[in-house]
Formats: C-alpha cells, structure tokens, sequence
C-alpha cells in the first residue's frame, strides 16, 4: 500500500526530534533506530500492531493493556533519564528549607542530564526491584560517564541531588551507615585500647588507620549474616543524596566553630540553619502544641533526662542542673533549632532555664577516616576543593585527602611504596584532576552526614536540582490532624 502524505508528514517530524535529540545527547549510535521509524509510518514490514487484527476479543484487550503499559514505561524512563524525577526528603539534614516528607521535582536539564552508566534499567526503581528485592538493572552494558549540555552550572548555595559518593560498596544490612565509616568503626573495636597517635609519625599514623581498616572490612565481608552481603554499585545506582553546594572546584573550605569560610572570607549562612541544643526548662514538659509550633518533629524531640540516670555526669559537665534548690527535677531536652526558634525558646522565660550549644566532641569521625587532623564537624580544614585541569604536588598530608578521588572517582591505581607514590605503575608527586567536584553540606549541620563525613562530590555524581515541591506530608500527623502540609504544596525551592 502507498504511503500516505499525512504519513510522511509524520514520519518527517518524527525524525527530525529524534534526530534533534540525538544531537543533543551526542550519540549516533542511535541512528540504527531510524529504518525502525521507517518501517512504522511508511513500508509497515514488521507487523508491530498485529494484536489489533486479533479475532480473539481476549488477545486484543490483554495486549492493548501490555502496549500502553510498555509505551508508559518507556515515557517514564527517558523523561527520568533526561528532563525531570521524583525524589522524596527522607531525613532532616536540610531542615527547614526543606522537610521530611517533601515530594519534590528535580530538573535533570538545569546541570544537564548525564547519559546512564547502566541503561539497561526498570524505570521508577534507584537499585533495588520492589518485592523481589533483587537489582533493577543489567551491568552491561556499562557506560563511560558523558553529561549532555544543559541550561547551567552548579552555584554555591544551590541544592542539589546527587548520587552518594561513598555508596559505591555497600553492606546490605547496614545500608544507613557507608561501607568505609563501618569498616573502620568495627575495625576499631578489634582494638579496644586507643592508641596515642600524637606519638606517631604520619607514615604510622596511617599504617594504624589501615590496620582498622582491613580488620574491619574483612570482618564485615566475612559475617554476611549480620552485615549483609557486601555489594559494589554502579555511579548512577547509588543512593541519592540532596544537601546544598556550600564549596565550588578550586576553593578552599574551611569551617571554624560552624560558620564556613571560602579562601578565607565567612560565607553567607542559609536562613533557617540549625544547630543542635540542650534546652533545659524550669521543671515543665514542652508540650506537643508548643513543638509543633516550632516545628520540631517527634524524631528530633529527645528528653535526655529520661529517669534512668545516665545522661546526668554529661549533663552536669555542661554546666546545667539536675534539679532546682528544692530537689525538683528540671527536664532536659536535646532539640535542633534555628536562629529564630533558639530566640523564641530564650525569649520564654517562664518555661526555659537554660540553653547549652551541643558541644563539638559529639560528631563523631570526620573525613578523611585515614588520617589524623583532630578536625571536627564545627572546626573543620582548611581542605582545597579538586578543580577539572588542576595540578596539585601530592605530600603525606594531603594524599589522604584525594585518594579517594585519583583512585575511586578517577579510575587509577595509587600506590605508596617505601620510595615513593606510584600512579597507574609510574612514579610521581603529582597529579592532574580530570573532573571538577563540590562539597555538600546539610542545613541542619548536627545532623547532616555530608561532606564533612564522606568527602568531596565528583561532577559525574550530580543528579539535577530540585525546582519544585509537589507534595509535603507530615508523618507525625494523621490525615485529619493536618497530615498535608497545604502551604507547601508547589512551592518553589529556593536558594538562600
């Protein structure tokens, strides 16, 4: 049968967007699509709608389901591929310009989409495949990573969604907690007696931080009914991530008692930065109404004093009572807050005795978990950012730093022998980034593991930037006690 004008109209423009958009992405191997075109507006040799024809009703409206169901799932995957995904706040770390239970939009265009390091995918699913609980892609074929132009660049201060850098090796019982962090922790207990570091010299120093490693990670893969089968993920299948840009490639960070500096100048803090604080009360609960009114979830309402006594010798280091002249006891509470919630809470003397800034001894490990600084999550570098092109001379010091990088993010082999470091077999001291990178930190700077924990965010890990809220659900609240929060409904993210 001759082709129609009207056909040929719509195989026309047909092939002028697909041939558009493989510009765009850079990828002529897609031009074996096109006699596939040809053949469904014009010549029709592969009977693609043979269901159609069908004299049995059942064929017919089984496979009229199948077709929409396979041309959806096929929408779905280049649209989260290349213009936009779902992504939902699963933790606090950006409160309270983000919360818990945010459904937002994220643009992959404003950074531009990357092409897929695993294609071959179930669309809607990050890793793992709903119920069956087994991976939701192929690892081949496996993808160089290539991110096609899109409409800007990551700023400073932007939030951004980006796969976890040290999500790479996972432990599928302890999926929360990095591979690296649970290593050298369990590494650690094998070793209950610290050593005194300062009396060593870096080449020990790091000689120990292997030792905990390798102990420890050797546990973990040796116990997989506790840890979980241990499991290594392609780029664009680790966990996602949102924090905010707070240092750009080539600048040097620092942090000094939890306010950021830039080569050298105090940034800007986000409006709604928190800390975390012991708010100590005249001998009153802080009841449910005034928690909501500030908006501290049930998660982050912890009454330290909880009658069991093993709060109280901290407690008291801090400077704060157990109990008034009278032997009344004075709660405790451990609360996140903001500039303007720690003001309120001050400025309600009736019910608050005293307040107390968690003290930075709490964090925890910070990165690089190889190397002895004494930094903290408060009081933090200073640390260079790795710039695309940029040459740095590699010293004991700042090795640690970026090994990571040359290795895991770069693809190299790195090593230190006794006369020297080696890079991909040849000796050197120095090496050239090939890829820019961020670092990433959460609003809520006591409980945000970030960057301060993990590291830096190679360019091939960013995802896109979240434009929009569409849904925002309290999960503290039922459906009728307020459970959608209507005032953030499509609301725009923005920037401070």
């Amino acid at each position: 049968m001759k082709a129609t004008k009207k056909q040929w109209i719509k195989l026309g423009i047909v092939s002028a967007l697909y041939l558009l958009f493989l510009l765009w992405v850079k990828s002529w191997l897609g031009l074996i699509v096109l006699p596939f075109i040809f053949d469904a507006y014009i010549t029709k040799k592969i009977p693609w709608g043979w269901w159609r024809k069908s004299e049995n009703r059942t064929v017919r409206g089984v496979m009229s389901w199948v077709d929409a169901i396979v041309f959806a799932l096929v929408a779905v995957y280049f649209v989260n591929l290349y213009v936009f995904q779902n992504y939902q706040i699963p933790s606090s770390s950006l409160e309270k310009s983000l919360l818990v239970g945010d459904y937002l939009y994220v643009s992959k265009l404003s950074y531009g989409p990357r092409v897929p390091n695993t294609p071959l995918s179930m669309p809607l699913t990050q890793h793992t495949m709903p119920l069956l609980n087994c991976k939701s892609y192929l690892e081949w074929p496996h993808w160089k990573y290539k991110r096609v132009p899109g409409l800007g660049h990551v700023k400073l201060g932007d939030i951004v969604v980006f796969n976890f850098p040290a999500g790479d090796t996972v432990a599928l019982n302890h999926q929360m907690e990095d591979f690296y962090a649970l290593a050298y922790r369990e590494g650690r207990r094998l070793y209950p007696n610290p050593v005194n570091m300062d009396s060593l010299t870096r080449a020990q120093q790091r000689m120990v931080y292997d030792l905990y490693y390798t102990k420890g990670s050797a546990l973990v893969r040796s116990n997989p009914q506790v840890y979980g089968e241990v499991i290594t993920r392609p780029v664009d299948r680790r966990e996602n991530y949102v924090k905010r840009c707070t240092g750009l490639p080539g600048d040097t960070l620092q942090i000094i008692d939890g306010q950021v500096y830039l080569n050298g100048k105090a940034m800007p803090n986000p409006k709604d930065m928190q800390f975390n604080y012991f708010v100590q009360t005249n001998g009153m609960l802080i009841s449910d109404d005034l928690f909501r009114q500030l908006g501290i979830s049930k998660d982050d309402q912890w009454l330290v004093t909880d009658g069991t006594g093993s709060n109280d010798a901290y407690l008291m280091a801090l400077g704060l009572e157990l109990s008034d002249p009278a032997g009344k006891p004075l709660p405790v509470y451990h609360l996140p807050l903001t500039q303007a919630m720690l003001d309120a809470l001050n400025g309600n003397k009736k019910l608050v005795r005293h307040i107390v800034r968690e003290p930075d001894d709490i964090g925890g490990d910070v990165y690089p978990l190889n190397l002895y600084t004494k930094w903290t999550r408060d009081n933090y570098g200073p640390v260079w950012i790795p710039r695309k092109g940029a040459t740095i001379t590699l010293t004991e010091d700042n090795l640690t730093l970026y090994e990571r990088c040359i290795r895991a993010y770069e693809g190299n082999t790195l090593e230190q022998r006794t006369d020297g470091i080696y890079i991909n077999g040849e000796k050197t001291d120095t090496y050239t980034f090939r890829m820019d990178y961020y670092w990433m930190m959460g609003d809520n700077r006591h409980n945000s593991l970030d960057s301060r924990y993990w590291g830096f965010v190679p360019e091939d890990h960013v995802v896109g930037k979240p434009l929009v809220v569409w849904l925002s659900l309290d999960k503290d609240r039922g459906w009728l006690d307020g459970k959608v929060r209507w005032n953030r409904l499509f609301k725009w993210v923005h920037e401070d």
